[in-house]
């Protein structure tokens, strides 16, 4: 029996455990397959495909960079964003974000609200006495629970919104750039996944203080 294949075997499923706390394969052996497929493409889209950038000579790491350009794709985004509501009575580009959400997903709770737009309690409570003091959301009793207050967008707001729609959309054209439709389902996916593991460290409201000890902990493959 080949036993060094049967413990590499168990060390590729120990992996695979593992990656799956943030991913979304399947529990049997076709999403272990899947991820085993995954795994070597993305080997081989490395070998094959690996890109320059700055400071990559002088041992610069793919996250530092990854990071910075993620920063700096905010920046961009915001420059729009300010564009997009200039010479409008929006405040900032989080007043009008909240405002879409609302319209999009309905009556929600200030604190689901907030979250869903990954803010701090103190800037989120802004944000939304801003829109109630413009008229453009309302609270109200839950039908539930009447101790619950629910926020929903107004006539007024929903006006507001329609009023600047398409220069978002302009902004939004704009930050993805020269993008082709591929580029832009693959950047989607990549996204995506990168958004569903923060959003699972996000939604523990895990203290600063102890925020990156508590990921490295529980991310072995981070260090890697």
């Amino acid at each position: 029996m080949h036993y060094n294949i049967i413990k590499d075997v168990i060390q590729l499923l120990d992996q695979f455990e593992t990656d799956n706390k943030t991913q979304h394969y399947s529990k049997d052996i076709e999403g272990f397959k899947t991820w085993i497929y995954d795994q070597k493409k993305q080997q081989q889209d490395i070998v094959e495909d690996e890109p320059y950038w700055e400071g990559k000579e002088h041992g610069r790491s793919p996250e530092s960079v990854i990071s910075t350009l993620l920063v700096h794709m905010n920046r961009y985004a915001k420059t729009y964003s300010k564009s997009a509501i200039a010479d409008s009575d929006f405040a900032t580009q989080e007043d009008f974000i909240y405002l879409i959400n609302l319209k999009a997903f309905g009556a929600m709770t200030k604190m689901e609200l907030i979250k869903k737009n990954i803010q701090d309690k103190p800037v989120g409570m802004l944000i939304i006495n801003r829109l109630i003091s413009q008229g453009w959301v309302e609270q109200k009793d839950s039908d539930a629970d009447k101790r619950t207050k629910m926020i929903t967008i107004t006539a007024e707001g929903l006006a507001a919104l329609a009023q600047q729609m398409d220069k978002i959309r302009s902004a939004t054209h704009i930050v993805a750039g020269d993008l082709d439709y591929s580029e832009k389902m693959s950047l989607i996916r990549i996204l995506d996944k990168l958004d569903k593991f923060h959003h699972l460290i996000f939604s523990r409201n895990i203290d600063s203080k102890n925020l990156i000890d508590e990921v490295y902990k529980e991310h072995t493959f981070i260090k890697n």
